[in-house]
């Protein structure tokens, strides 16, 4: 691992008790590197703007309503971040709110210390993070009440995606990576990757986040239960 290139992540979190606490953690794994930790919004655009970090780990306790509402600014900052949620999990309408502004993941503030460093490593890697508990509310409310918008751009977009592509839609619905549908389909995990590139263009999504809540929205896979 000494020779990897290292995951460089900074920490953003208002308690100085806290902030030390999860920069040890994430510090301490031998592939992340902890630029910096910031507590306040000037801070934390300073950190980013000077460091240009891959992943931002941003720790939203009960009262974080306000704060979300700079996460805007924050991907703004830098190009390619990519921004990781601490939150509570029973608090949906924060949950929902964070992943609408630019999140691409969310851990519940209450689960062990290898569940972080392990949405570290996939949102760096470019999947969405979502916590099994916090999954099926957050992507039934987000694509909820929405069905109806736009029922011929989407019925345009859903047209032209292929037969093959659609099999990968669903099974990356029912949470398999990439490597996994490729052994369902029997096809190379180059091959899905392919799909993916092409499923995102036709579909004008950014990421696997939204793609799946396009999906679930539009019946191409089955909500989790």
């Amino acid at each position: 691992m000494s020779g990897a290139v290292k995951i460089r992540i900074a920490v953003i979190e208002g308690s100085e008790l806290f902030r030390a606490g999860i920069s040890l953690l994430l510090a301490g794994h031998p592939g992340f590197q902890v630029v910096g930790s910031a507590p306040s919004r000037s801070e934390a655009l300073s950190l980013i703007e000077r460091h240009r970090p891959d992943v931002a780990v941003w720790s939203l306790g009960r009262d974080g309503r306000g704060n979300l509402e700079l996460l805007p600014e924050i991907l703004d900052a830098a190009e390619f971040l990519r921004v990781l949620v601490l939150t509570e999990p029973a608090d949906q309408e924060l949950n929902r709110r964070a992943i609408r502004l630019g999140a691409v993941g969310l851990v519940s503030r209450n689960n062990p210390p290898e569940v972080l460093i392990k949405a570290v490593e996939k949102v760096h890697a470019g999947e969405a993070w979502l916590d099994h508990s916090m999954t099926a509310n957050v992507l039934r409310e987000l694509s909820s009440g929405n069905k109806a918008q736009k029922p011929n751009a989407d019925e345009i977009k859903i047209a032209r995606l292929t037969g093959r592509e659609r099999e990968v839609i669903h099974l990356a619905g029912e949470g398999l990576k990439n490597g996994q549908i490729a052994e369902r389909l029997f096809i190379s995990a180059v091959t899905v990757h392919h799909h993916i590139t092409s499923i995102y263009s036709k579909l004008e999504v950014a990421d696997r986040l939204e793609l799946l809540i396009y999906a679930y929205r539009n019946g191409l896979a089955k909500l989790p239960r």
